[in-house]
């Protein structure tokens, strides 16, 4: 249904394999998958620990998609076979059609190579309905956001945030208040962007040349910007006597 070549398997990689998957067949119930470590943490402590989660069982919790993992190769059978045959023709495939780069690779697997491989090894199946379910529109206009790798950081005395060796300054008009050692969301999206949420509110920042000096001076908190409005001469409020 869909394949893409890439570099490597990492959480990038992947999660643009899953973002263009998504927006082109919708949601699926359930991916049945193996233990690389991007798509889990092989770690004794991390049995029902949400504190553990990988950043693609997080995106996929956030899409209520559940993440199925097999506990050996044989458990998945079914694609090592499709494995077998990918390697034993793709690579002739794409010597005849002169594939040489991975941009021209990927653009012959959209074009002609999964329709031909689909009519001469696909076999019907039992059920034809699509069990993919729909994005809503809630779910789409948050995919940049859900495909990001997020990381939490606190606000700092000066309202800076400290992200690798960056650092960002929030600045004083904000849509909600933001008080000192608040968690912050780091979100580096796939675009290479940068976005700071508290909560469900993005923030306004800048992002400084260098390490900002130590405050000494205690800060106010960050309050919400509320508009400037006078009730008119004829408001009730102004009607009203004790």
């Amino acid at each position: 249904m869909h394949a893409v070549f890439e570099d490597n398997e990492g959480v990038l990689a992947v999660f643009r394999f899953w973002r263009a998957y998504i927006e082109r067949h919708g949601r699926p119930v359930a991916l049945y998958l193996d233990k690389f470590s991007t798509y889990k943490i092989n770690n004794k402590n991390a049995v029902d620990n949400a504190e553990f989660m990988t950043q693609f069982e997080r995106a996929m919790k956030e899409l209520d998609i559940r993440v199925i993992c097999a506990n050996s190769p044989e458990a998945k059978g079914r694609i090592e076979r499709l494995f077998g045959t990918l390697q034993d023709r793709m690579v002739k495939e794409l010597r005849l059609a002169g594939a040489q780069t991975r941009d021209e690779a990927n653009q012959f697997m959209r074009g002609a190579y999964i329709a031909d491989h689909n009519r001469r090894f696909s076999v019907p199946a039992q059920n034809a309905g699509d069990a993919h379910r729909p994005l809503s529109m809630d779910h789409r206009a948050k995919l940049s956001s859900i495909f990001s790798l997020q990381s939490k950081r606190r606000v700092r005395n000066d309202y800076t945030v400290q992200f690798k060796t960056r650092w960002f300054q929030l600045e004083a008009k904000q849509k909600t208040s933001v008080y000192k050692r608040d968690e912050v969301i780091i979100e580096e999206r796939l675009d290479a962007s940068i976005h700071i949420r508290l909560k469900n509110v993005y923030l306004n920042y800048r992002e400084l040349l260098e390490r900002p000096q130590r405050v000494r001076v205690p800060l106010a908190a960050l309050t919400r910007q509320k508009p400037d409005w006078k009730p008119p001469p004829d408001h009730p409020w102004r009607k009203f006597n004790f």
